[in-house]
């Protein structure tokens, strides 16, 4: 069952009392808030997530509540709650939803170290997977989502979950979080593509939350096998063109991005070592989301 089978009075109804169970890669997150904001954007993005049975383990208790005191009526705020704690101060109330997707993704990042989790969009076709690790700015997320959209498979659009027994990509299909001048772009580039509300002034300027495809959300069960690294770097005007990096480069990249290869020591530094030794690694320029889909294409067609 997933949470579109659900009545809007019933969502409401869990949302309010126990929480609402969704089931999102690897983990299971139990989300509670009274905000329309959260019920509306769940509807929206989230409509083809599974839900978890009520006696399954919950591994993150999450609410979003209302500001308190007069931050209910003037200028009003949310807050971001798990298992009882206030990591963040609050944001004003229009960023709720934002909220919840960063908050869930903070959540993986402070806790979820039984596996390697990396700074980076990750896509598929068939069995075999690219990562793409890069600063903001780069166009990562919106070269994911054109992907996403042309026929690959979206494993994750901030955090690539690395299993460290196996070496695969544990997909973690959510919404694909695009800024500024992205939302608009990807509109025109995928017509089809469902979009949460337009979120602005937020510390990353104005997002707006891509829902991820269905057939994606229905193989987040279905490992991946990482097969190339690619920093991906959108320039004007630039033709794509890929360059490989060498295994050291590579490397550090990596290491830069993961959130927390401080914290695995040296179980990171050979979880790092055995991607670099099994997927070759390049620097990606492009400007046309229609030839990076070409050249990313040509990859896949050679494997």
């Amino acid at each position: 069952m997933n949470l579109a089978q659900l009545s809007n009075a019933e969502l409401a109804r869990r949302l309010g009392r126990a929480g609402v169970r969704l089931r999102t890669g690897p983990f299971v997150f139990s989300i509670r808030s009274p905000l329309s904001e959260i019920h509306d954007g769940l509807r929206i993005l989230h409509a083809d997530t599974p839900l978890a049975a009520d006696d399954e383990f919950v591994d993150y208790h999450i609410a979003i509540n209302a500001g308190r005191h007069v931050r209910r009526w003037l200028r009003p705020q949310a807050c971001f709650e798990v298992d009882g704690v206030e990591p963040f101060k609050p944001l004003p109330r229009a960023q709720a939803l934002a909220m919840l997707e960063w908050g869930m993704n903070w959540c993986i990042t402070a806790y979820g170290h039984h596996q390697l989790v990396i700074h980076a969009a990750a896509v598929a076709k068939g069995d075999h997977a690219a990562i793409l690790p890069a600063p903001p700015g780069s166009g990562k997320s919106t070269l994911c989502a054109a992907l996403i959209n042309r026929g690959w498979r979206l494993l994750s659009d901030e955090l690539t979950l690395i299993s460290l027994e196996t070496g695969e990509i544990q997909p973690l299909a959510r919404p694909v979080n695009l800024k500024n001048a992205s939302i608009q772009i990807m509109r025109d580039f995928a017509p089809e593509a469902i979009f949460g509300p337009v979120i602005e002034d937020t510390s990353k300027g104005t997002v707006g939350l891509m829902r991820p495809p269905t057939a994606s959300v229905m193989s987040a069960a279905l490992p991946a096998k990482p097969t190339w690294i690619v920093l991906p770097k959108y320039t004007a005007g630039a033709a794509p063109q890929l360059t490989p990096m060498s295994q050291g480069e590579a490397f550090l990249s990596l290491a830069d991005n993961a959130m927390n290869y401080h914290i695995l020591g040296q179980d990171g530094f050979h979880a790092i070592g055995r991607l670099i030794d099994a997927s070759p690694s390049y620097r990606f320029e492009y400007s046309r989301l229609d030839d990076a889909i070409a050249a990313f294409d040509e990859l896949a067609n050679a494997a």
